[in-house]
C-alpha cells in the first residue's frame, strides 16, 4: 500500500487589462494509485511591483512552474508592464 502526494499546475488563465496571471495548483494524494483526495490552491501573478523611485521591478517567477513561466513571458509585453507601471503610479497618487 504506497501513498503517494504530487502537486501540479490544474489551471492557469491570463486575466484583465494588466495581463494578471491566476496559477490553480492541485495538491493530489493517491494510494496505489487510487486519487483519495485533491486540494486546491490560487494565486496571482502580476507584472511587477515599483521600488522606492517609481520604477518597475519585474515580478520573480523562477520559481514557477515553466509553463507558468513561458505564459508570464508572452504576455507581459513592454506595453503591458508600461501600463501596469502607470496604474501603480496613479494609485499611489
Amino acid at each position: 500500500m504506497a501513498i503517494t502526494k504530487s502537486v501540479e499546475v490544474g489551471q492557469v488563465e491570463v486575466v484583465g487589462e494588466y495581463k494578471a496571471v491566476q496559477v490553480r495548483t492541485d495538491t493530489i494524494i493517491k494510494e496505489d494509485g487510487k486519487e483519495l483526495s485533491r486540494t486546491y490552491h490560487r494565486h496571482v501573478l502580476h507584472p511587477g511591483t515599483l521600488d522606492g523611485s517609481d520604477n518597475l521591478v519585474d515580478t520573480n517567477i523562477s520559481g514557477e512552474d515553466s509553463s507558468v513561466q513561458g505564459i508570464c513571458n508572452a504576455v507581459w509585453t513592454t506595453p503591458i508592464k508600461n501600463s501596469w507601471k502607470a496604474k501603480l503610479i496613479a494609485d499611489k497618487g
